[in-house]
């Protein structure tokens, strides 16, 4: 009998969460605070947030940095009603950063559950139950991911991942062929290693 090639998560790197991004988001130095981006010298600096920022902006400016005080501006956005399911998708990958696996998917749920077309919390929660080992879940979600924004390569690169450890290849080669045509010549390394390991598979599958 012909052998099939066995995928395992270490095999090819997913790629990573995806947080949510404002393209609202504020312009620090025109509303008077210091620019953190131009000087790697400014960025241990403390910085008092103004009022008129909402919870999420904060909330969102201080994940960027890295500050853990990130996490209770998300808290507060929530109880505040302020970007609900960004700032649970965000915390969400807070949570999931900080090994909790349950609070993370409750945060991503949640996110859904005010907005069951949040692209970024499909694509993260299809993630953390990849990370998980919970393919045919992180299947589905990275499948409804792909049908509500159709033009992000990386949730097609990780689902032909998922796909090719449930063996289903020829839907594998398909969403890695998608991920090929819309990123550039320099970015196709990894895919085209998984393809060719997809067609062998198919050939001893046939």
């Amino acid at each position: 009998m012909a052998t099939i090639i066995q995928f395992k998560p270490d095999s090819l790197k997913k790629f990573d969460y995806k947080p949510v991004k404002k393209s609202k988001r504020v312009d620090l130095e025109r509303h008077g605070q210091l620019n953190l981006f131009s000087s790697p010298a400014r960025e241990a600096r403390v910085i008092q947030m103004k009022s008129d920022f909402s919870p999420f902006e904060q909330g969102l400016f201080l994940d960027e940095k890295g500050d853990k005080s990130a996490k209770e501006l998300y808290q507060k956005a929530i109880s505040e009603q302020d970007y609900i399911a960004d700032a649970y998708c965000n915390l969400g990958i807070i949570e999931s950063k900080e090994g909790n696996a349950i609070g993370a998917i409750d945060c991503f749920t949640n996110s859904l559950k005010h907005e069951p077309r949040h692209f970024e919390s499909h694509f993260n929660l299809a993630n953390l139950y990849f990370d998980n080992n919970d393919l045919k879940l992180a299947k589905i979600h990275y499948q409804l991911a792909s049908r509500i924004q159709h033009d992000y390569p990386n949730v097609y690169f990780n689902l032909a991942l998922v796909l090719a450890m449930l063996e289903e290849f020829k839907d594998a080669v398909e969403a890695l062929r998608k991920y090929k045509s819309l990123t550039t010549v320099s970015e196709h390394k990894n895919a085209d290693t998984l393809l060719k390991n997809l067609q062998l598979s198919l050939a001893a599958k046939n």
